[in-house]
C-alpha cells in the first residue's frame, strides 16, 4: 500500500479510536458514512473483535453487503453471523451479480433459500449462471449485464436505444453486438457513439479484433488479457459462442490485489485471508502446520551436522563459519524461486522453455558463486592463516550456489505438476535443499581436507 494510503489509514484509524474512547457515536457515524465502503471495510479488519462489532452496528445498513465483499473471510464470518436472516437479506440486494456469487457461498443455507426466493425469475437464473461456474473461472468472475445491440441497426437507433434504458450498468465503456442467437461479433465502444455519424450502420464500425474470453478461462489468464490488451472490459462467451456476460476493470483489480497477497503471505505458509485480530487459538492452530514442517527439515540438518562431530570438535573454526554457506544458498535460492513464482504466475514458464530458465540461473549462481567463494576464501584465510579452510569455504560455497538455483528452479515446477502451490511449500523444501547440501558439503570438506576423515 502506498505511503499515503498509509498514513489516511492509520489517521482514521486514530479517530475511529478516539470517537469509541469518548462516546462519540454521531462523529463516528458522520466519519463512516463519508468513507467507501472499502474504506470501511479496512479500519474493521484493523480493530480488535469486540469493538469491530459495535463499530458495525453503527455502519450505514445500505453499505453492509459492499463492505462484507471487502473485508477477509474471517471477518466477514465473524460478521455475518453476528447478523439475523433479514439483514443479510437486505445486504445483498443491490449487489452485482458476480459480487453476490462471492457472498452467497459464505450464507447459511437457510439466508441462501430465503434469498433466492426473495428474487425474480430473471435475476435467480442470472445468478444461477453465475454459480454454476468455478468461482476461478471467467465464467464465475462475470456480471450478466452486458449490453447488446445488432450489427444491422444505425448508430442513431442505439443511441434513441440506451436514452429509453436510462442507465447503463457500472463500469459499462463498451456494448457488444450479437446476431440474432446473442452470438458474440464485436465490441462497439461507447465513445465512438459520440464521434460517428447517427446513420453509421454498427457493423461498420464495431471493433471485431476483441476476442472474447471463454467461459472456462482460469482467472490467471483473464488477468494476462486485460493486462496485455489494457482493457477495460471484456466479453464472456460460452462454448457455441453465445454472450454470457462481461468482465470489468474493477474485478480484474481485486484479482491482482488477492493473487500478491496470496503470494507474500504464502510465503510463510499463512492464509491471505487470515484475520489479524482472531482468536489465539484459531491462529496458532493455522500456523503450528509450518512450524511443525520447518522443525522437520530442521532436525534433518541437524543430522547432518551431527555426522561431522569430530571435525567440529578438533576444528573450531568449521563450527564458526558453517552458518555461512547455507546462509548464503538460501538467499540465492529464494531469490530463484521468488523468480520462478513470479514467472509461473504471469503464465511465463512451462517446461518448453525451462531449460532455459535452468540454465540462466545456474550461470548467474557460477558467477556469484565464484565472485563470492574468491571473497570469503579470502577473509577466511586471513581470518584463521589456513588456506585449506579458505578451500573449504570456497567450494562449498560455489556449490551450494549453484544447487540452490538448480532447486530454486526445479522446486516450484514439480510442486506444481504435483498440484501444490509453489508459494506455499516452495520455500520450505529450499531452505532444507540448501541447509543440507551447505553443510554436507562444508563439514565434509573440512573433515577430508584438514583431519583426512569424515
Amino acid at each position: 500500500m502506498p505511503e499515503g494510503a498509509t498514513k489516511n489509514t492509520e489517521d482514521r484509524l486514530q479517530q475511529l479510536r478516539e470517537a469509541l474512547e469518548g462516546g462519540k457515536l454521531q462523529h463516528l457515524r458522520r466519519m463512516l458514512h463519508s468513507l467507501h465502503p472499502a474504506e470501511i471495510a479496512l479500519l474493521l479488519e484493523s480493530l480488535p473483535q469486540a469493538e469491530r462489532g459495535i463499530v458495525w452496528d453503527i455502519v450505514d445498513a445500505d453499505d453492509h453487503g459492499e463492505i462484507l465483499l471487502h473485508l477477509n473471510d474471517q471477518a466477514r464470518a465473524q460478521l455475518i453471523e453476528g447478523m439475523d436472516a433479514a439483514a443479510l437479506i437486505a445486504a445483498a440486494e443491490g449487489l452485482e451479480m458476480d459480487d453476490l456469487a462471492d457472498l452467497i457461498a459464505d450464507l447459511p443455507e437457510a439466508v441462501t433459500q430465503r434469498l433466492l426466493y426473495s428474487m425474480d425469475a430473471d435475476n435467480r437464473e442470472r445468478l444461477q449462471t453465475v454459480l454454476s461456474y468455478p468461482s476461478d473461472t471467467a465464467g464465475g468472475l462475470m456480471n450478466t449485464d452486458p449490453v447488446t445491440v445488432r450489427p444491422d441497426v444505425t448508430v442513431d437507433v442505439v443511441l434513441r436505444y440506451l436514452r429509453l434504458r436510462g442507465e447503463l450498468p457500472d463500469q459499462t465503456d463498451a456494448l457488444f453486438v450479437v446476431d440474432r442467437y446473442q452470438k458474440y461479433l464485436g465490441t462497439l465502444p461507447v465513445s465512438d457513439l459520440l464521434i460517428y455519424d447517427a446513420d453509421r450502420v454498427v457493423g461498420e464500425i464495431m471493433d471485431t479484433e476483441i476476442r472474447p474470453l471463454d467461459v472456462g478461462l482460469s482467472d490467471r489468464e483473464v488477468t494476462q488479457r486485460f493486462e496485455n490488451l489494457d482493457l477495460m472490459s471484456a466479453p464472456v462467451v460460452d462454448a457455441n459462442g453465445v454472450l454470457v456476460g462481461r468482465i470489468t476493470i474493477d474485478d480484474v483489480v481485486d484479482l491482482i490485489r488477492d493473487e500478491a497477497e496470496h503470494n507474500l503471505m504464502t510465503l510463510a505458509g499463512l492464509d491471505e485471508e487470515e484475520d489479524i485480530f482472531a482468536p489465539v487459538f484459531a491462529s496458532a492452530r493455522r500456523r503450528a502446520l509450518w512450524l511443525g514442517v520447518q522443525l522437520v527439515t530442521a532436525f534433518i540438518a541437524a543430522r547432518v551436522i551431527g555426522l561431522f562431530q569430530a571435525p567440529l570438535e578438533k576444528v573450531v573454526a568449521l563450527a564458526v563459519l558453517m552458518p555461512i554457506v547455507p546462509s548464503m544458498g538460501g538467499v540465492a535460492g529464494t531469490q530463484t524461486l521468488t523468480v520462478m513464482i513470479r514467472a509461473m504466475a504471469l503464465g511465463q514458464i512451462d517446461i518448453t522453455n525451462a531449460f532455459y530458465m535452468l540454465r540462466k540461473e545456474i550461470g548467474v549462481a557460477l558467477f556469484n558463486g565464484l565472485l563470492w567463494a574468491v571473497i570469503m576464501a579470502a577473509i577466511a584465510i586471513v581470518w584463521f592463516h589456513s588456506v585449506d579452510i579458505g578451500i573449504a569455504i570456497a567450494v562449498a560455497m560455489a556449490v551450494n550456489l549453484v544447487m540452490a538455483a538448480l532447486a530454486g528452479v526445479t522446486i516450484p515446477l514439480a510442486l506444481r505438476r504435483i498440484g501444490v502451490d509453489p508459494a506455499l511449500a516452495g520455500s520450505v523444501i529450499l531452505t532444507t535443499v540448501t541447509d543440507v547440501v551447505g553443510f554436507a558439503v562444508f563439514l565434509g570438506l573440512g573433515g577430508l581436507i584438514l583431519l583426512g576423515q569424515v
